[in-house]
């Protein structure tokens, strides 16, 4: 009788696993295409709603002589933005001179003796003043801190020194602070005011963007550490090349 009668001998070599192997290319050129579409299509969402939302603020006070829609057979997006831009450059320039500045005097003046309205507008202006005002500072550093207890490190926004009866006071103590501010996760446009110490807070070469970058992800975003020193460190030449000469 010939052959081998050994049953190791008769068993087949198993086929390569090619279905899974495809099944994992697959799930890959999905996730890299999510990661290259998914942030073009909110961005491009976003843009477009507030577009629209300012269209539907500005488009009816346009009048139907100026405005495009009348004599086109489609609306135009993004003509309100452009006239709101516009009004707010004008409002701006007129503001400008000195009897712009009488007249927004006296309409301060006014909202000023309105019990509820003063309190409103006066800390509604004091906050866009903060963050659009060029001469201001704040928000300019990120720093981390030790938070909610020593060991335990969270990234915040430097604010400005305290100011008012919180540096009056804190400084009977002998106490020379920062207001900063916690931003949480995922939402950094909610948070903590805080009054750290100078002394425990330490500056990061990161920008704000970075570091929000960094707070909305969960740490899952961070930025590579050896481009910003490097890129801090041709900053700092350069700023020694141009006090120099």
């Amino acid at each position: 009788m010939s052959g081998s009668s050994n049953p190791e001998e008769l068993e087949p070599i198993p086929a390569p696993a090619a279905r899974p192997r495809a099944m994992t290319r697959l799930r890959n050129y999905f996730l890299t295409g999510l990661i290259i579409a998914g942030p073009l299509g909110i961005t491009a969402y976003l843009t477009w709603s507030i577009v629209q939302w300012v269209d539907g603020w500005i488009k009816p006070l346009i009048p139907q002589v100026y405005n495009p829609d009348t004599y086109l057979p489609l609306p135009v997006p993004g003509i309100g933005l452009i006239v709101a831009f516009l009004a707010l450059v004008v409002i701006g320039f007129l503001t400008a001179n000195i009897a712009g500045k009488t007249l927004v005097s006296y309409g301060e003046l006014l909202l000023g003796r309105m019990p509820v309205v003063r309190n409103l507008y006066s800390g509604l202006k004091q906050i866009f003043e903060t963050v659009l005002a060029e001469r201001s500072n704040s928000f300019k550093k990120a720093a981390i801190i030790q938070y909610p207890r020593p060991g335990l490190w969270a990234i915040v926004f430097i604010a400005t020194d305290a100011r008012g009866e919180v540096a009056h006071r804190l400084d009977k103590e002998g106490a020379d602070v920062t207001a900063v501010f916690l931003p949480t996760t995922p939402n950094p446009t909610s948070g903590f005011l805080l009054y750290v110490p100078k002394n425990e807070i330490i500056e990061l070469d990161m920008t704000v963007e970075e570091a929000a970058k960094l707070v909305i992800s969960a740490g899952l975003v961070s930025p590579e550490y050896e481009k910003l020193a490097s890129a801090q460190l041709q900053k700092n030449e350069d700023e020694a090349t141009a006090s120099a000469g």
